[in-house]
């Protein structure tokens, strides 16, 4: 199989945009990230860790997400590949630099290729407690939202499971974080907002309900329930209803090299 066999087209946006229209149109079209372009150029990606980071960079905290551009938040995150590239050598540049594939040819856009459209296009074999992992960052209910926004951007991770006195109680996401971020820029005076969302806990945006899995629920049906749901990662529970672990997009993608 080559790439061009499971490329879709992006969902774009100019850099000379507002970060407050990009986080909406993310909403809209229920994506983590953007392609950056200007003038029919590629200029690189836009994910909702980079909005989460910029939306809390404390010296632009005055200014309402409607005042900040897109170009301020862009990162170079991707790698470019021909329409005939293997998809095995794909998924290799994708796992080892955490990239995502823009297929083009010559000057051409044809699409990209993200974690997604690898599920979407591979059966893969096993359990989800061979995959998951034993051992995630969690978050409490009442950690500071600030605290986990730096851990989500330290770690690199999009999610993390809140639990309670060993109970998984929700979940807390980067969009999660940067639609709080983007709310506290508009509706609250920039000289008020460093106090103010000091006193933002976990508790107050987290999402209730969360969707699990079961160490011994086959990856397969964790893969389709994750692109049924459009959801980046699942908790593990194990037979006794006892959370056991976390399960992304990336574990799943990164067992195709394996």
């Amino acid at each position: 199989m080559q790439v061009k066999d499971i490329v879709v087209e992006p969902p774009t946006i100019d850099k000379a945009d507002t970060i407050s229209n990009a986080l909406e149109v993310m909403e809209k079209k229920k994506v983590r990230r953007l392609l950056v372009t200007h003038n029919d150029e590629i200029i690189g990606i836009l994910t909702m860790r980079n909005l989460t980071k910029e939306l809390g960079t404390r010296k632009k905290s005055s200014m309402p997400a409607s005042s900040l551009h897109v170009a301020t938040a862009v990162s170079d995150n991707f790698v470019k590949v021909f329409p005939e590239t293997e998809l095995d050598d794909a998924v290799t540049l994708m796992t080892k630099k955490n990239e995502i594939i823009i297929v083009a040819d010559k000057d051409e856009l044809l699409g990209w290729i993200t974690p997604t459209e690898l599920l979407k296009s591979c059966y893969f074999n096993g359990y989800a407690g061979e995959v998951m992992e034993p051992k995630p960052i969690l978050a409490a209910p009442s950690d500071r939202v600030v605290h986990i926004r730096r851990l989500i951007l330290d770690h690199n991770i999009g999610r993390l499971p809140v639990v309670e006195n060993g109970e998984l109680v929700g979940i807390v996401t980067e969009r999660d974080i940067a639609k709080a971020m983007k709310a506290f820029r508009d509706l609250v005076a920039g000289n008020q907002q460093d106090s103010r969302i000091k006193n933002l806990i976990v508790e107050d945006i987290m999402s209730l309900g969360v969707k699990t899995v079961y160490t011994n629920t086959e990856l397969q049906d964790v893969v389709n329930t994750m692109i049924e749901e459009n959801i980046g990662g699942l908790p593990v529970l194990n037979l006794e209803d006892e959370f056991v672990g976390f399960i992304t997009r990336r574990n799943i993608v990164n067992t195709l090299v394996q």
